[in-house]
């Protein structure tokens, strides 16, 4: 298991449901916090399956309007008859405490053994670097995050227990249905099933 704690300014996790104006989950989804590991260390034959989300911050939304293009085309587009304005519900000054497990597509060679991935990965995320700059939701909303290798003496999560309904757990690129679980937090703790559970609802596009 590989833990990190991701912090920003804003974020903004759409709810699927929602398609007119973006309105955000309360908290992160595990495919947002799969891109941010994926952000630091990724492999065709690994994947980040996420484990465990602990809320650090209070939850707190804000309003925004934002320029979006109405329209989407193969072909080029005219940005100027195209452009709206539309609302989004976000979240602001956020930061979680993420758990994951390194997991491995088909067999390995010798040179990809499960020490070297995890070396290779502790090693990124403890400097900091990333393929890409990680983001929460939204590309324009970027997060810093930190490498956490000594699990003692770190902060509570914020004391906080709900069910937040189905939430958005990740594409299934076999069959291009959407993934979704019931999402519930306890004392500040969102513990994530894995993807082949029966925790998991599957919906077609």
């Amino acid at each position: 298991m590989k833990t990190i704690e991701v912090y920003g300014k804003y974020a903004c996790f759409t709810r699927p449901e929602l398609s007119v104006e973006r309105v955000t989950y309360d908290i992160i989804t595990p495919s947002a916090a799969r891109n941010i590991y994926q952000s630091i260390f990724w492999k065709p034959k690994i994947n980040w399956q996420i484990s465990k989300i602990e809320i650090l911050n209070p939850i707190k939304h804000a309003y925004l309007k934002r320029n979006e293009v109405s329209s989407t085309s193969k072909n080029s587009i005219y940005i100027e008859d195209n452009r709206c304005q539309k609302g989004s519900i976000i979240l602001k000054d956020v930061r979680y405490r993420i758990t994951a497990d390194l997991i491995y597509n088909g067999e390995l060679t010798k040179k990809e053994n499960p020490g070297k991935y995890i070396g290779m990965f502790d090693k990124r995320a403890s400097k900091g670097a990333c393929f890409k700059q990680p983001y929460l939701g939204c590309r324009e909303f970027s997060c810093n995050f930190k490498f956490i290798e000594n699990l003692n003496n770190l902060d509570e999560p914020i004391n906080l227990t709900t069910n937040l309904g189905l939430m958005f757990y990740d594409y299934n690129y076999e069959d291009k249905s959407r993934l979704f679980f019931e999402a519930k937090v306890q004392n500040g703790v969102m513990n994530i099933p894995e993807k082949n559970s029966d925790k998991i609802y599957k919906k077609a596009n």
